[in-house]
């Protein structure tokens, strides 16, 4: 019998399972990963930026977490020996109509406490970026660059040597809720006895949490992918540091933009599209019974009638190199359609409530049995301690 049972070896169950275990080292927790490593999804799919927190609404989940969880990572970095690189950010408005909304986002910032930030002007931002066009930005010196992947190794290996379990391929097919307990079982056959279970799932996480409590769970994991280009090295000049449009406000996504890595070399992107696979990395990618889940949800066909032509849109700048090019100019002038590689693509579990609101914020629904994190996209990665902070003082008041 287990104390603590946790599904999914991301960074979030990876940082949620070593809080448990630091707080309280006596009790048994297991780890449950279907893949053969940690951070096989969205943690090592992303493009490894450590977020301010300049974008989310005060006072929500996402800003108070990654303020938090923010400082949390650079002390854990700082004490492990992880590298990461504070080499700031700059927001740029390009079109007159965006300045209201750079400066809607500045104030934001300022409210979540980013007192170091600074408007800048179309001079300073040649000054910091000599290749960007822009007419007004925004300096965010918060802004870093790590490879998550090696902070969820990290998380693990913590984890374990303080007496945590984690087993890889066990993909959770079932849970049974009994009287004092739960039965979580594995497609291998095994059974595992616990008294909470905890869902990280991420792109599963919806699956998951209806185990436990089908009821309740009024959300469904839409899968989007995001796709990325590699800068050629020739042309690794024209970027500095990490340069983003300003988003828009009615689309949970960011822009492409360009982020240097922390390995080295320039990404540009990433798009937004659906995706009809939910691990779908590549455009051939297509399970159709999840397929047919998406398109059946009441929420998602709303949101596809609310985002169809911004939807349109990212599918044409998908197949079409040229388009892409030209949402990048946007920024880079001076890039060129030879000047982008194909590079990697993640995809991003963004929950979807049944009124076709796409959430915005965090979310975690409890019931009898277990603690479901049911939407957890960006920036979880930079908010994974404050996260597993959080989880663990809920599993701790109730165990």
């Amino acid at each position: 019998m287990h104390d603590i049972i946790i599904i999914g070896g991301g960074i979030v169950g990876l940082a949620t399972a070593l809080r448990i275990k630091e707080q309280k080292p006596t009790l048994k927790v297991l780890l449950l990963e279907k893949e053969n490593g940690v951070a096989k999804h969205q943690t090592g799919h992303n493009s490894g930026v450590i977020h301010s927190g300049l974008y989310y609404k005060p006072g929500s989940l996402k800003a108070t977490n990654c303020i938090r969880g923010y400082d949390m990572l650079l002390d854990f970095c700082n004490r492990e020996n992880v590298p990461y690189d504070l080499c700031g950010k700059i927001v740029v408005a390009t079109k007159p109509e965006q300045i209201p909304l750079l400066k809607n986002l500045y104030d934001r910032g300022m409210q979540n406490g980013l007192t170091k930030n600074r408007m800048i002007s179309a001079g300073e931002i040649r000054e910091m970026e000599p290749h960007v066009n822009g007419l007004e930005g925004i300096a965010v010196p918060y802004t870093g660059i790590i490879d998550y992947t090696a902070v969820s190794e990290k998380y693990a290996e913590i984890f374990q040597k303080l007496g945590g379990e984690i087993r890889f391929g066990e993909k959770v097919v079932n849970i049974k809720s009994l009287a004092s307990n739960s039965e979580v079982v594995t497609a291998s056959g095994n059974v595992y006895s616990t008294k909470l279970v905890v869902n990280c799932a991420g792109l599963y996480s919806d699956k998951v949490a209806q185990l436990t409590q089908p009821e309740e769970i009024k959300v469904q994991i839409i899968p989007f992918r995001g796709e990325y280009y590699k800068i050629k090295p020739e042309k690794h000049h024209l970027v500095k540091n990490l340069i983003y449009p300003v988003p828009d406000p009615n689309f949970p996504f960011l822009g492409v933009h360009f982020t240097r890595m922390i390995e080295g070399g320039v990404e540009a992107g990433p798009n937004a599209v659906f995706a009809f696979k939910r691990e779908g990395y590549k455009k051939t990618d297509i399970n159709f019974p999840e397929l047919f889940e998406a398109l059946a949800w009441p929420g998602f066909r709303k949101v596809a009638m609310k985002y169809w032509q911004t939807g349109m849109g990212e599918y044409y700048r998908s197949f079409s190199k040229a388009a892409f090019t030209k949402a990048l100019q946007e920024l880079i002038p001076e890039i060129q359609s030879d000047d982008l590689i194909p590079g990697g693509a993640g995809v991003r579990a963004q929950a979807c409530d049944y009124d076709g609101g796409l959430l915005d914020d965090f979310s975690i629904i409890e019931n009898k049995g277990a603690i479901n994190i049911c939407n957890a996209p960006s920036p979880a990665a930079t908010s994974s301690l404050s996260i597993g902070q959080t989880v663990s003082e809920r599993v701790l008041a109730r165990l």
